[in-house]
């Protein structure tokens, strides 16, 4: 059954504050549908109070695949959200790139 679900996609490549508005409402989409959605985008903040390399945030979202039942990927190019996708794979995590099909299966379990 799956209840959390990682959100993965774009955040450094081109407009990050937009990015992290599209991760923020997949995240919406997914508590709506019963779900308990992690969005490592918010580490944002943490990232312009106190700042770290990329290697960080990497080995921090792969952390939180690991822990997450299914993983989300939002269109569009980012090295990381690969790295976080074929992780979920390796995993074997139920990978979802549309969201209805995400949502089905969350309310497939109420």
């Amino acid at each position: 059954m799956i209840k959390t679900v990682y959100v993965s996609g774009p955040y450094s490549g081109g407009d990050a504050v937009m990015n992290v508005r599209a991760a923020v409402m997949a995240a919406e989409d997914i508590a709506e549908a019963g779900g308990f959605p992690f969005v490592p985008h918010l580490s944002h903040l943490w990232h312009i109070i106190a700042p770290h390399p990329w290697e960080f945030w990497i080995k921090q979202d792969m952390e939180w695949v690991e822990r997450c039942d299914a993983f989300y990927r939002i269109v569009g190019q980012s090295a990381g959200a690969d790295l976080e996708e074929a992780r979920a794979r390796e995993l074997g995590k139920p990978v979802f790139h549309t969201m209805a099909l995400l949502i089905r299966e969350l309310r497939s379990h109420e």
